[in-house]
């Protein structure tokens, strides 16, 4: 009998000391559990409240960059790539990290809307500097006159370089051409026909700005001062390239008289309104790239007419 009551007594103790283990087992799953969680949420609200302050940094460096647009415009009559809002921002420290930018005169690249006139009709010089532009990029032509569909007012599509509904509407998925200017040159990258090389190889040398703008003949790329006339070689740009360097061309009319017509020479300029800067803030593992369009009017006013995060 006493040998019963203590094979009970033992076998009692074992399941208790068994369900005691089993409690401090679940109870170290849950703190483990409560343990992580709470670090995630801490590591996620750090990471917000990085990028928060990455997006204030960038937005400051955007305040910065305009006061000196605005003093250049005070300093010098022509904007070149030897000045000081040309150069690459330096890399500058900050609480966590860092930032550092770059400025780029949009009015040295090909204005897209310039394609399409006020009135929404097609303007043919434009479609053909445009071409010269994709021939000398070693691209197909036939995408100044398809780019040129996209944007004019009216659904015909022209001839023999032209698309519209009938084309993108028969894609799978559909979609229809805006028949309007562009607020991004990156809308070329859905032409009828575009693929990624071409595009990616094609859009360093163009923008979408409002309105019709004239080419910066001091910051233009290689390729768009090649497509300011078909007499244009390869030979003169590296001669115009080499002229410019310093600061800027010493006299345009000179520099470009023999080379385009004198419709083309007097549309050409020493100044520009629209520049584009790039900002890249890090903080931590935090990493906020802003692109920011700048327009500068005559008089110095410098305002941000565009921004997006992460790509132009």
């Amino acid at each position: 009998m006493n040998g019963r009551r203590a094979l009970n007594t033992r076998s009692h103790r074992g399941v208790a000391m068994i369900m005691a283990m089993l409690i401090a087992a679940l109870a170290a799953i849950v703190a483990a559990n409560l343990s992580w969680d709470n670090a995630l949420d801490v590591r996620r609200t750090t990471v917000l409240l990085n990028r928060d302050q990455a997006v204030q940094v960038a937005l400051g460096a955007e305040s910065w960059v305009a006061s000196i647009l605005r003093q250049d415009l005070e300093d010098s009559e022509t904007d070149h790539l030897g000045e000081i809002w040309a150069q690459d921002l330096p890399g500058l420290p900050i609480d966590g990290g860092d930032v550092f930018g770059s400025i780029e005169d949009l009015q040295g690249r090909f204005n897209i809307n310039d394609l399409v006139a006020s009135d929404g009709t097609i303007d043919q010089e434009a479609v053909e500097q445009f071409r010269r532009l994709l021939r000398s990029l070693s691209l197909d032509p036939r995408f100044a006159g398809i780019a040129a569909d996209w944007i004019d007012a009216n659904r015909e599509a022209s001839f023999p370089d032209g698309a519209e509904d009938g084309i993108y509407t028969s894609f799978v998925p559909p979609y229809r051409p805006p028949n309007q200017p562009l607020t991004s040159a990156s809308e070329l990258a859905a032409l009828d026909g575009m693929d990624k090389q071409t595009f990616d190889t094609l859009a360093p040398h163009i923008t979408a700005l409002p309105g019709h703008t004239a080419i910066n003949v001091n910051t233009a790329t290689p390729a768009v001062l090649q497509s300011l006339d078909e007499n244009i070689s390869a030979a003169d740009v590296e001669r115009l390239l080499a002229e410019r360097e310093s600061a800027g061309f010493p006299e345009v009319n000179s520099a470009f008289q023999s080379l385009v017509t004198p419709d083309v020479l007097n549309s050409l300029e020493e100044t520009s309104n629209y520049f584009q800067l790039k900002v890249v803030v890090r903080i931590d593992t935090v990493r906020v790239t802003l692109f920011s369009t700048l327009y500068r009017s005559p008089r110095g006013d410098v305002a941000a007419i565009a921004r997006s995060f992460g790509t132009p």
